[in-house]
């Protein structure tokens, strides 16, 4: 059996740096969109719509990026992401500070915002897939959900960092604007981090490490390009560009399972903090706003990390189980959080809810991931990245819109998708042997 040896410590801390500041500085900023959105008296639609072209950018570019991994190197994309996230996150911060000074107007920030918010959508997907398909072609296939489950949880942490801390940061001049300014900050350390301790992987450069003999007995595995000895990852003579067809058979129900799950969890983080708000009373209170949406979002967050961080490893969870099991979990949660009214049953509710989607989304990625075979992860990282974004274009916006209408339509669109995606996937998730 062919080995792959283990990534070092300090590139897996690095690694999960450069996925968790930008989840920290986007939730960050969604615990701080209502409050913003009150104090320049916007629709909150727009808010939500502010996000879909950068999400629609995400699908677009994602996988383009993660082939364009497979020929330049991952360290050299996972860059181009983060300077995306900075470059987003920077200019938006100071557009918002302008329209909350009075400099420009509502519409004129909003539309810049969504602008200058592309840049995330076109960059910053960049480095999700180039960081999954580092881990997945340096992992054997028994540790890969662990090891995906673990970068996962760089999600989960930052869900937890960025509402936890938002309010910390609403400092003069700023003010909400402030937390987009301090991640971007934040983001420029990441990048510092990643020159200085990942080593260079582009093709000219043989620093992907020492690649395990292939076994000369037979095997039910069939080479890949990564467990060939003295080929060192990405060195000219293996560099193939791989593009699977989205109706794979092997992806396509871990995809669909992804597109429908990451609508469902979507809607439900695009809609909380507006539901923390009106349910709350504190429409005409923006800064109290901002820490009672945050507090949910938190006890959110760690439920998240309970999933990714104990549940998975304790119970062994594969794939589907993971997914299946999450959707479960996800659908109760949802059905609470629906019907409360107060903060405890709201933070209840979520907190069941994200319990569920942290169970959910690092079993789909793992599921994709298995699926295949190591030269091709990625295009199927660039695949799971783009149904990511997919997720965002308009699902947030969709959800706002709904609860502005009939609040109860936003959770029975929820619980629909998490229904069927249970009874859809009992029978459509299976595992190929490969």
């Amino acid at each position: 059996m062919s080995t792959v040896p283990a990534i070092p410590n300090s590139r897996v801390v690095v690694l999960f740096l450069v996925m968790l500041v930008a989840t920290a500085g986007n939730t960050a900023m969604q615990s701080a969109l209502p409050a913003i959105a009150s104090e320049l008296d916007m629709p909150d639609v727009w808010v939500s719509l502010a996000f879909s072209w950068s999400a629609l950018l995400w699908v677009i570019t994602a996988p383009k990026w993660a082939r364009l991994s497979d020929r330049r190197g991952r360290k050299q994309l996972m860059s181009i992401g983060i300077i995306g996230f900075v470059a987003s996150m920077g200019m938006c911060g100071l557009v918002l500070w302008l329209g909350l000074a009075g400099v420009i107007g509502p519409v004129v920030t909003f539309i810049l915002f969504a602008l200058l918010r592309s840049l995330y959508g076109g960059f910053g997907s960049a480095a999700p897939p180039a960081v999954q398909a580092y881990v997945a072609a340096r992992t054997e296939r028994a540790e890969r959900t662990k090891a995906l489950s673990m970068l996962a949880s760089s999600f989960g942490v930052g869900t937890v960092i960025g509402p936890a801390t938002a309010h910390y940061f609403l400092f003069p001049p700023f003010g909400l604007a402030g937390p987009l300014i301090v991640f971007a900050a934040f983001g420029m350390g990441v990048l510092i981090a990643l020159h200085v301790q990942l080593p260079n992987d582009t093709p000219r450069f043989e620093a992907r490490g020492d690649i395990a003999e292939y076994p000369s007995s037979a095997s039910i595995n069939a080479p890949d390009a990564e467990d060939v000895k003295g080929e060192a990852l990405g060195t000219p003579s293996h560099i193939t560009e791989v593009r699977l067809p989205w109706r794979d058979g092997r992806l396509a129900p871990w995809l669909i399972a992804g597109l429908v799950g990451g609508h469902a969890q979507a809607i439900m983080l695009g809609v909380v903090g507006f539901l923390v708000r009106d349910r709350l009373g504190l429409h005409d209170r923006p800064w109290e706003a901002v820490q009672a949406s945050g507090s949910v979002m938190l006890i959110g967050a760690m439920a998240t990390l309970l999933a990714q961080w104990g549940l998975i490893p304790m119970l062994s969870l594969a794939a589907r189980s993971s997914v299946l099991l999450g959707a479960i979990l996800a659908l109760v949660g949802t059905v609470l959080t629906g019907i409360s009214q107060d903060f405890y049953s709201i933070s209840t509710g979520f907190a069941i809810a994200s319990l569920g989607f942290g169970l959910f989304r690092p079993g789909f990625t793992a599921g994709a991931s298995l699926a295949v075979r190591r030269y091709e992860q990625g295009d199927v990282a660039g695949k799971i990245a783009s149904i990511n974004g997919a997720a965002y274009i308009f699902a947030p916006a969709v959800g706002v819109a709904l609860f502005n209408y009939w609040e109860p339509a936003t959770f029975i669109l929820i619980s629909a998708s998490l229904l069927f995606l249970i009874i859809w996937g009992r029978r459509a998730l299976v595992m190929p042997g490969i």
